[in-house]
C-alpha cells in the first residue's frame, strides 16, 4: 500500500494547528469606568487579559455622564459605576441584563492637600477655613461629590464653605485641581492618593456620609459577548479583589 506523504504531512499540520488553538476565541469588552476607579481598573484589565486573553477596552469619566451616554445608546458592554443609583436606574430602564448587578467595591472619601500639614487627622481645617478654594466632584454627576457635601453638612460648614467650592466634572478632575494647586485642598477618592507619598490627608469616617457602594452591571450590548461576562466574573475573583483592596476600597466578603 502506497502512502501519500504530502497528504499525511498536511493532515498532521492541520491536526497540530487545531490542537494548539485556544478553546475559547479571545474577545473584547468595552467598559465604562467611574473616574475614581481608573488605576485599579487598569491593573485589573491587564490581569484579566493575562488570565483569559480577552481584552478590556476602558473608558473613564463620571458616573452621571456615562449613564446619560448609555441611555442614549453608547455601545458599552459593562458599566462600573461609582454608585448604586445609576446601575439601578439603568436596570429599571431595561438597559441591563437582569440579575447581573453587584457591588464590586465600597469607596472611601479623603480630604487631601498637596501641602504638608494643611489637613490634620481630624479634618478641623474645614472649620478653620484657612484656605481659598476646596475642590469636590460635582454632586450632580459623581457620588463622591454627594459624600463631600454630606460630610461638610455633618461638620456644620457647608454654608460657610460654599463660596470656596470648585467643582470638577469627575472625582479625577477634583483631584487634579488639588494636585496642581488650583485648590489648596479637596475631597477626593482615597484610591487616587493611597499610593502617593507626601501632602496631608484625613480619611473621612464612614459615619459622616452615606456608603459609596460602587456597582457593576452587564449592559444590553454585552449580553451576547462572552468577554463581557468573563470580565464581570474576573472582577469578583481573588486577584481583582486584592487589587481593589490595595487601592483603599472596602470589599465585601465573597
Amino acid at each position: 500500500m502506497r502512502i501519500n506523504r504530502r497528504g499525511l504531512v498536511a493532515g498532521l499540520t492541520i491536526l497540530l494547528a487545531l490542537g494548539s488553538a485556544p478553546a475559547v476565541q479571545a474577545g473584547t469588552v468595552h467598559v465604562a469606568v467611574a473616574a475614581n476607579f481608573t488605576e485599579p481598573a487598569r491593573e485589573i484589565a491587564a490581569a484579566f487579559e493575562k488570565a483569559t486573553h480577552h481584552q478590556a477596552v476602558l473608558s473613564f469619566g463620571s458616573s452621571g455622564a456615562f449613564y446619560t451616554q448609555i441611555a442614549n445608546g453608547a455601545p458599552f458592554d459593562v458599566f462600573l459605576s461609582a454608585d448604586a443609583e445609576r446601575p439601578q436606574a439603568a436596570e429599571r430602564a431595561g438597559l441591563t441584563v437582569p440579575q447581573t448587578r453587584f457591588t464590586y467595591a465600597t469607596g472611601r472619601l479623603v480630604l487631601y492637600s498637596a501641602q504638608p500639614g494643611l489637613v490634620d487627622a481630624a479634618g478641623s481645617v474645614l472649620r478653620r477655613g484657612s484656605f481659598d478654594k476646596i475642590a469636590i466632584a460635582d454632586p450632580a454627576l459623581a457620588p463622591y461629590g454627594i459624600a463631600a457635601i454630606e460630610t461638610m453638612r455633618r461638620y456644620g460648614v457647608a454654608e460657610t464653605l460654599a463660596p470656596k467650592i470648585v467643582k470638577g466634572t469627575s472625582i479625577a478632575q477634583a483631584y487634579q485641581f488639588v494636585a496642581t494647586g488650583a485648590a489648596q485642598l479637596g475631597f477626593v477618592a482615597l484610591s487616587e492618593v493611597a499610593a502617593r507619598p507626601g501632602g496631608s490627608r484625613w480619611i473621612v469616617p464612614e459615619r459622616l456620609h452615606a456608603p459609596i457602594a460602587q456597582q457593576a452591571v452587564l449592559l444590553r450590548p454585552g449580553a451576547g459577548n462572552p468577554a463581557a461576562r468573563s470580565f464581570l466574573t474576573f472582577l469578583r475573583s481573588g486577584t481583582a479583589r486584592a487589587i481593589i483592596k490595595r487601592y483603599g476600597y472596602l470589599v465585601t466578603p465573597s
